[in-house]
């Protein structure tokens, strides 16, 4: 029996398969044996590459053909296709100047048809390369409650829109629960893309969204903000204390031309997993529904 050797385009093919596979498990970074301090990596040169091997050439009176391996196109074939890039200048951006660009973007959005096309647009941020969706909002943008996550999951990535997979369901169960749905409340993350393996994002990841966020805050103007979790609650408020500690406070949270209240509750991700805490999400709840009747 014979068997035939990969092509080279089948291997370069199987290879991007390979790793388009660990990208999207989770992994983000190669690692070896030895440490090494990627920071100074990035400020460094680029470093140089060896050139390619050249076959040796064939004897006097023999005509070159096609080896298995060899670098070398036969004559007459066309040159090869550049390979497609998968990742932009966001693989390279330093954290600082991808953030200062998200803010140069964001102040250009004058509303939120406009943000939503800068983000679909903006390649600083390595999440949107391997998200299959950009995922903006969900709601009522005239709403006068904006409800704030973290980041999409795999449905929300799939569809487009936040919180659609079992915490989406829970969480409008608990807005039915005190008379909100989805046409009386606006509905987004502080992240827009989903992190691969659905890990956390990084604190340079949500450094660079957070622009855009406080942008989309400021055109719902909303009256009354809702932190599902710490991490909306910590990157709006500052604060560095856990939910459990911050569930149910108010915080004070500015716009352009007012000040609205903030009030953290839990996540409903964090409340499928233990169940037995949707007692204080209750709470929190109703302290939401007493604020929007004026009663708080």
């Amino acid at each position: 029996m014979l068997l035939s050797m990969p092509s080279p385009n089948d291997a370069q093919a199987d290879l991007i398969a390979y790793l388009d596979f660990h990208v999207e498990a989770g992994a983000d970074a190669v690692l070896d044996e030895r440490p090494h301090d990627r920071f100074s990596e990035a400020d460094g040169p680029a470093p140089t590459l060896r050139a390619p091997r050249r076959a040796p050439d064939p004897p006097v009176g023999q005509t070159a053909g096609p080896t298995a391996g060899s670098l070398v196109p036969p004559p007459g074939s066309p040159p090869p296709a550049a390979p497609s890039r998968t990742f932009g200048r966001a693989a390279s951006a330093q954290p600082d100047e991808a953030a200062s660009d998200a803010r140069a973007r964001a102040r250009q959005a004058k509303t939120l048809d406009e943000l939503e096309r800068i983000l679909a647009d903006f390649d600083a941020c390595p999440l949107r390369f391997t998200a299959k969706n950009l995922v903006f909002a969900d709601g009522n943008p005239e709403a006068r409650v904006m409800f704030l996550g973290e980041a999409p999951g795999a449905d929300e990535d799939r569809i487009g829109k936040p919180f659609m997979g079992r915490s989406g369901q829970l969480l409008d169960k608990m807005m039915k629960a005190i008379g909100l749905d989805r046409t009386s409340a606006y509905v987004a993350n502080i992240v827009p893309w989903r992190p691969p393996g659905n890990r956390n994002p990084t604190p340079q990841e949500v450094a660079v969204c957070r622009p855009f966020v406080e942008r989309q805050i400021e055109l719902v103007d909303p009256d009354l903000i809702v932190c599902l979790g710490a991490p909306a609650t910590q990157t709006l408020t500052g604060t560095k204390d856990g939910i459990l500690r911050t569930r149910g406070r108010l915080f004070p949270y500015k716009l352009p031309n007012r000040e609205v209240k903030l009030l953290a509750t839990l996540h409903p991700a964090f409340l499928l997993r233990q169940p037995v805490q949707k007692r204080l999400a209750w709470r929190d709840f109703r302290s939401l529904r007493a604020l929007l009747d004026g009663k708080a």
